[in-house]
């Protein structure tokens, strides 16, 4: 079963956000469904064709992460978008955000220092799936440095392309942009 590019363009017009921006993004996320896709189906073809100890299926099982995560990313991000009130701190993560960090403003200070660290990648919120502890974690590649078993509660992309297009290189802006249309009940949605 081949997986399908989902339609975020209800998110078109949202403040802060160009269209170009948003349509570039969108088509950027379409090419991580289709070459998750296609690389899926080479492996198969060599499973069924016995070149699983290949160098060539190695390095397209490799690749495979990078893929993957770039179309699971970006949908986790696009799905937490297009919010248009501030969190509610008596709403169950806002508890837990300020039971874990001390203050909703402690959290929001290393969520927004994790974002604006030198290097392109994402700034993901995790629920730790043991502790239950909620961590802000740097995530410099799609397929590189995520917790293992960990949840994804809250996702920003910041790599250029995200950005770029709208705020040149005053990522801090965009980021300011980025809270100012998150959808806080699917964060929400997305705890244990």
């Amino acid at each position: 079963m081949a997986y399908e590019a989902k339609d975020y363009s209800k998110l078109i017009g949202m403040q802060g956000f160009s269209d170009t921006l948003l349509n570039n993004h969108f088509t950027l996320y379409k090419g991580y469904v289709t070459n998750t896709n296609n690389v899926m189906d080479t492996l198969a073809a060599m499973l069924k064709d016995g070149k699983v100890g290949t160098p060539e299926y190695a390095e397209l099982k490799r690749r495979l992460g990078w893929e993957f995560n770039g179309m699971r990313l970006h949908e986790l991000y696009f799905g937490n978008l297009g919010g248009k009130k501030a969190l509610d701190p008596a709403s169950k993560l806002g508890r837990k955000l300020a039971q874990d960090f001390g203050s909703y403003e402690a959290w929001l200070q290393d969520f927004k220092g994790t974002g604006t660290m030198r290097g392109i990648g994402w700034t993901i919120q995790y629920q730790d799936n043991v502790s239950g502890k909620l961590i802000n974690q740097w995530i410099n590649e799609h397929d590189v440095g995520h917790p293992a078993g960990c949840i994804p509660i809250l996702i920003l992309d910041v790599f250029e392309h995200a950005f770029i297009t709208d705020y040149g290189l005053k990522r801090a802006d965009y980021i300011e942009a980025f809270f100012n249309n998150v959808d806080w009940a699917a964060a929400e949605n997305r705890l244990k």
